[in-house]
């Protein structure tokens, strides 16, 4: 049994001053651009990674006159979760009443999935969208590859803080740097091994998903994972290497933190399901391809999640576990309606709570068609009031 939210309730978060909503396995928010429909998914997802997919800065999703933004959730399972994020950037979690200090407790509790337009130019953007994508899977699956990252990124922030003081370094500083270069390696070479195997197990659901959405590309659509250095030496025999054109540009060129995600063409020559990667997807692809190809990649990694779930020691002696909660805005702007049925129906035969965002109400038969008890709300101005099909 999984469990989800229940009720959530909101205040001082953008044009949202307070809400509270009772919430299904399917909600839709129906309103017009502006109104406060993907202010409540940001605060879904703030309180489960404890940012915002919208803005890094507090201070512009906060209410404007108000101190702090409040997001409370009750889920099935008795758990109260909360986050409080103050203008000056400090932040208060709390489960169950009592204070916590690391956000991943909360975002263990409740895993985020967010399909969204913002998401749909992930393949021409930076490394960093698409790494996240990769370590979200890792970090739900794999518990000890999170202390790892954050060791691995506190260590990269030391070195970069030195590199960037100086060109020239002293032999202090070259003792110093030795020392974290170590480290660096030996984290790096555990986030390499969780990633690759993650990475592994996550390419034929891709391929899956692939078939369902692009049915006219199977078999030339191909995953491909950079470990962002040679995985072959290790990291700090290499850093040593390029320690002075480092100095030089005063930052680390290599290592995990430069890791990628790559959907290539492949080319079926001989008629055969391998052939020879061509180049990268996004240069063949049209628009409407590309999104589909996006939605592909996030939704592809709920089945493997949610069938990991079902084999965890951590709920082992519990019958429920965590239900994903995957967030569509507006998805009916970016996918036409025939990939639209093919995400709605793949969703409803998944164990996870969709809330999604619509300007009309036109894709509720679909949904109604998937979920019978779906629920509804209209949102206008910041205020959100439950609404019937």
């Amino acid at each position: 049994m999984s469990f989800m939210i229940e009720r959530l309730h909101i205040s001082y978060l953008r044009n949202i001053q307070q809400a509270t909503l009772s919430m299904t396995k399917c909600n839709v928010l129906i309103g017009a651009n502006g109104s406060g429909k993907t202010s409540l998914l940001e605060g879904v997802f703030l309180l489960s990674r404890g940012k915002s997919f919208r803005h890094h800065q507090p201070k512009r999703y906060i209410q404007h006159h108000q101190a702090a933004a409040t997001v409370h959730a009750s889920l099935s399972d008795g758990s109260i979760l909360a986050i409080q994020k103050h203008t000056d950037a400090s932040t208060l979690l709390r489960l169950n009443h009592n204070t916590v200090y690391n956000q991943s407790v909360l975002t263990e509790q409740l895993p985020t999935l967010l399909i969204d337009p913002s998401s749909m130019d992930m393949l021409e953007q930076g490394s960093a969208s698409r790494r996240q994508l990769l370590d979200w899977l890792v970090f739900h699956m794999k518990q000890a590859f999170h202390p790892q990252w954050v060791a691995y990124q506190r260590l990269l922030k030391q070195r970069n803080s030195v590199l960037k003081r100086s060109r020239h370094l002293s032999s202090e500083q070259l003792t110093e740097l030795r020392a974290w270069d170590s480290g660096l390696s030996n984290h790096a070479a555990l986030i390499h091994h969780y990633r690759q195997h993650l990475f592994d197990a996550w390419q034929p659901y891709f391929e899956q998903t692939i078939n369902a959405l692009l049915p006219a590309y199977s078999g030339q659509l191909q995953l491909s994972y950079q470990a962002g250095f040679d995985t072959s030496h290790a990291l700090d025999v290499q850093l040593h290497e390029r320690l002075e054109q480092d100095a030089q540009l005063g930052y680390t060129r290599i290592g995990s933190h430069r890791a990628d995600i790559h959907v290539h063409w492949r080319t079926k020559a001989d008629g055969s399901a391998s052939g020879n990667i061509k180049e990268q997807a996004a240069n063949v692809l049209s628009r409407g391809e590309k999104k589909l190809l996006i939605t592909a990649l996030r939704l592809s990694q709920l089945p493997l999640l949610l069938n990991h779930a079902a084999h965890d020691e951590r709920y082992a002696n519990t019958r429920a576990r965590p239900t994903p909660v995957v967030l569509l805005d507006d998805v009916t702007a970016e996918l036409d309606a025939r990939a639209v049925d093919i995400l709605l129906t793949t969703l409803a035969k998944l164990p996870c709570q969709v809330i999604l965002t619509s300007l009309t109400e036109d894709i509720l038969p679909q949904v109604k068609a998937y979920w019978s008890e779906a629920s509804m709300f209209h949102v206008k101005q910041g205020n959100i009031s439950p609404a019937t099909f």
